[in-house]
Parts: C-alpha cells; sequence; structure tokens
C-alpha cells in the first residue's frame, strides 16, 4: 500500500509539474514593437462625409435605386481626387470597384472592402431612436444614424484615407482594389461580380480585406485589454426544412405520435445531440491565442488541452458567443402545423437554420441531421439555393496577416490579437475566390452596448474611432 501511495504521490507531483510549467510558458506571444501612426487627415471633414453617406436610405431592397445614386454621386464628390486617380468600374447592384495601380505591377494586388446597403429601421422602433435613423447627425462624439457600424463607417474610413493619401503624393507599390458591395446585407451578388470579374482578368490577390469583426473592449469576460479578433473565415449557411405528415382528423382522437408530435421529437433531438465541436483549427487557434490572455486560474485550462478539453468544451457551449466559435450551430427558427386547436395537423414542419464551422460541410450536416432524427417519417427539405459551404480558411501565418496586425497595433496601442472566425456571412466568402487569404476586421473599438446597435437601435460611430479606422487604413496601405 505504501507503495502504491508512494507511486501516486510521485505521479500526482509529476502531473502538476507538467501542468504548471505548461502555464508558465504559456504567455502572449511577444510582438515586434510598432510605432503609433497618425495619419493626419482631416477627421472633421471625414465625419461630415460619413454624416451624408448616413443620409441615404441605401437598403438593397430593390426600390431604393434614387438614393444609392444619390450615394454613390456623394463618393465623386466628396472625394474628388480618388475619382480623377482611381480606375472607377460601375458594377452591379450599385457595387464600386476602384483600381489604384502601384507602381511594381510584379507584386501580387491587395483589396479593401466595405458595403454600402442598410438593414431596414425594425418595425415600431422609430421613436425609440436617440436621433432620426437616416439624419446623420453628429452629437456627442458621435456620428448616429443606420450604416455608420456596419457598414459605411469603415467605407467612409477607407475612402478618406485614401484621398488624403493621394494629396500628400503617395502612391503605392502594388495595385490596391477598393471594392464597395451594394448588396451584402441580401446575398452579396456584387461582391461576387467583383470576384468573377478579376478571376476572368487573370487576377490573383494576395489579400482581400473586409468586415468580419472588431476591437472588443470588454466585451470577453475576464479580459482587462481590447482583443482584436482578425478573421480567418466565415461560417457556411444551411438551412432545412423538417416536415411530417399523416392523415390529420379530430383531436379527440390522436395517433399515439401525431405530425406535430414528430416534428417536435425531430427538433429536440437534433437541439440535444449539437454537431460536434471541439478545439481545432481556427477555433483552436482563437482559444489557443486569446487564452494567454487570460488571468493564471483560466490559463492553466487553455495551456493545458490535452488534459481539460473536455471540460472547456462543456463551460464554452454554454454560452452562446463561444458556443458559436467552436461548432457547427443549430437554430430551429420556425414551425408550423394546424390552424385551430381542435383539428390535427394534416402537415407539420420546421425550419432549422445551421451555421456551419470550416471543419464541417453541407453534406455533412445533412448526413448529421438524417442521423440525428433517425425517423424516416420525417422528409429532410435542404434548401440549396441559398446554401454554402463555409470559407477557405485564410493563412495565419502570411505577410498579409502581419501587416495586418501590426496595422491594428499601430492605430490602437497594445492590445490582444487573436485568429478568428466570423459567425455570420459577408462579402468576404465572395472575395476569398480571387484571394490567396481573404481577412476580415473592422477596424472600430466596440463594447457590449455597441454590439446591440448592429441592425438595431441607435446605431452610432464615435468620431475618435473614425480617426482610428483612417489609422488603420493609413499604416496597412503604407506597407503596400
Amino acid at each position: 500500500m505504501r507503495k502504491i501511495l508512494m507511486g501516486a504521490g510521485a505521479g500526482l507531483a509529476l502531473l502538476t509539474g507538467v501542468i504548471g510549467y505548461n502555464t508558465w510558458q504559456f504567455t502572449p506571444q511577444a510582438s515586434q514593437s510598432a510605432a503609433p501612426y497618425v495619419l493626419g487627415a482631416d477627421i472633421d471633414a471625414a465625419a461630415q462625409s460619413l454624416s451624408k453617406a448616413v443620409q441615404f436610405k441605401t437598403i438593397a431592397n430593390g426600390s431604393h435605386q434614387e438614393e444609392f445614386d444619390g450615394f454613390l454621386a456623394l463618393l465623386k464628390s466628396e472625394f474628388p481626387l480618388i475619382a480623377n486617380k482611381l480606375t472607377l468600374e460601375p458594377l452591379a447592384n450599385n457595387t464600386q470597384l476602384y483600381k489604384w495601380e502601384g507602381t511594381d505591377p510584379s507584386l501580387a494586388p491587395v483589396l479593401l472592402a466595405a458595403h454600402s446597403d442598410v438593414v431596414p429601421i425594425s418595425f415600431g422602433s422609430l421613436d425609440r431612436w436617440s436621433y432620426t435613423p437616416f439624419s446623420g447627425e453628429i452629437a456627442d462624439g458621435y456620428v448616429w444614424g443606420r450604416g455608420t457600424l456596419d457598414d459605411k463607417g469603415a467605407l467612409i474610413a477607407i475612402m478618406a484615407t485614401v484621398e488624403h493619401l493621394l494629396a500628400t503624393g503617395f502612391t503605392p507599390k502594388r495595385t490596391v482594389y477598393l471594392s464597395f458591395g451594394g448588396d451584402e446585407e441580401i446575398g452579396g451578388d456584387g461582391a461576387l461580380t467583383v470576384a468573377n470579374l478579376l478571376i476572368a482578368q487573370g487576377i490573383t490577390l494576395d489579400w482581400a480585406l473586409d468586415e468580419g469583426s472588431f476591437v472588443l473592449q470588454d466585451v470577453i469576460p475576464g479580459l482587462d485589454v481590447p482583443v482584436a479578433s482578425i478573421n480567418l473565415a466565415e461560417k457556411g449557411y444551411v438551412t432545412v426544412k423538417l416536415v411530417a405528415r399523416s392523415p390529420g382528423g379530430h383531436s379527440a382522437l390522436p395517433p399515439r405520435v401525431t405530425a406535430v408530435g414528430r416534428i417536435a421529437r425531430a427538433v429536440d433531438a437534433l437541439q440535444t445531440t449539437p454537431v460536434p465541436g471541439g478545439l481545432s483549427d481556427v477555433s483552436g487557434a482563437f482559444f489557443d491565442n486569446l487564452g494567454r490572455h487570460f488571468s493564471l486560474e483560466k490559463r492553466v485550462l487553455f495551456a493545458n488541452t490535452w488534459l481539460f478539453s473536455p471540460l472547456l468544451n462543456v463551460v464554452l457551449s454554454d454560452a452562446a458567443t463561444t458556443n458559436a466559435m467552436l461548432r457547427t450551430t443549430t437554430a430551429p427558427t420556425m414551425l408550423a402545423g394546424s390552424n385551430k386547436e381542435n383539428v390535427l395537423a394534416a402537415e407539420a414542419s420546421a425550419v432549422i437554420n445551421f451555421r456551419i464551422h470550416p471543419r464541417d460541410t453541407i453534406d455533412s450536416v445533412i448526413a448529421h441531421v438524417t442521423e440525428t432524427i433517425d425517423d424516416p417519417e420525417v422528409e429532410i427539405v435542404v434548401d440549396r439555393q441559398f446554401s454554402s459551404n463555409p470559407s477557405p480558411v485564410a493563412d495565419e501565418a502570411s505577410a498579409g496577416y502581419t501587416q495586418i496586425k501590426t496595422a491594428i497595433t499601430q492605430a490602437f496601442g497594445p492590445l490582444a490579437t487573436v485568429p478568428g472566425l466570423t459567425i455570420a456571412a459577408t462579402d468576404a466568402r465572395h472575395y476569398a475566390l480571387a484571394a490567396k487569404n481573404a481577412f476580415r476586421i473592422n477596424p472600430f473599438k466596440v463594447t457590449n452596448d455597441d454590439i446591440a446597435r448592429f441592425h438595431g437601435i441607435d446605431e452610432r460611430l464615435s468620431i475618435e474611432n473614425l480617426e482610428a479606422g483612417m489609422n488603420f487604413y493609413g499604416a496597412l496601405l503604407s506597407k503596400q
């Protein structure tokens, strides 16, 4: 017994030593020092440009063409050097592609992207806005209105930065494209047109940069430093409809399993048996980099995933935000059955939306649905027309990622930079078709309060953020 206890003690000591050593080594990766970059542009003028841009109701639903026409005319008048010195190719769906010719044609070009279309104002919310949604009011250090965060703020920051650089006589070595989609909120056919045009011209971008994440301030619990998530990929998308049929009839004589009951059972099975996730691939890279910035007790877990990954999977799966980073998500969104309480449904259905992690595909998700439901009486209808597989995963070790990471630090100062995953759909998935790498981040600092404003009430962008964004784009373009 004594030998057993001594052996157990030695084993425990060894385990503790390994855990302690891994934790001691698990610190933020050393980053190259980057001197702050200040573009020196006229920030008040940029804020005025954003205010004017917001005043156009560029809602991409086919009935606001005059608003788009006015917005595109505004870009020409607000940024005359760009209009005179860059080549502009107007494309379908109010999409604009500018070409800034570089001095070295041997270098692969790069692309900066944003979109000009916005989502509508939610019905019944108008009286809850501090300022009229399309007024572009400048007050309290902010530009207020729909599109300031998503995504006219980035568009104006890019244009104002390039306009200023042109005024200083700067010309990039490599060609720079500026692509501004006009229908990102409804699928991004404009961005797809840009990608197809570049491909047809034999052009492969070194990298493309679009929206996808932000510099997060006090958003991730337990972190007291801002986190810049430079997203390497975005999730795919597929919606399935589950359909069950029965003879119907009077509710006084129900069968053992009704059509509604069969659908309810199928939905419950999918919710209680999610698509497997884990700390691998881009999810592993995200949490490996992020975990280094946590306090000691949390670093112990992330530094020793070989031991604690089952626990981390459980803990991270409990929160919607981190669960979405771990796996393909399952979201039942719509139900239908009988139109009267005492009539058995002849047909019942449920709609389930999946956001597909890069480790999965549309086909693997459908296989999971079929296996999990395990009921031949439930028809699985797949909406393939509006489905997409996850985007390719960009290379964290590439020069483009390093340049973006450095520019973020130059604009915002010390922070944690991590490779992340965009859990929604953006135009970047289309640009990725014509690029070696596609990255996703908007160079603005946001808090939890700001996040609630996306597609919501009182959307706004601070003038301080606008200036930081322009410093970021200036630092990034100066390296091209």
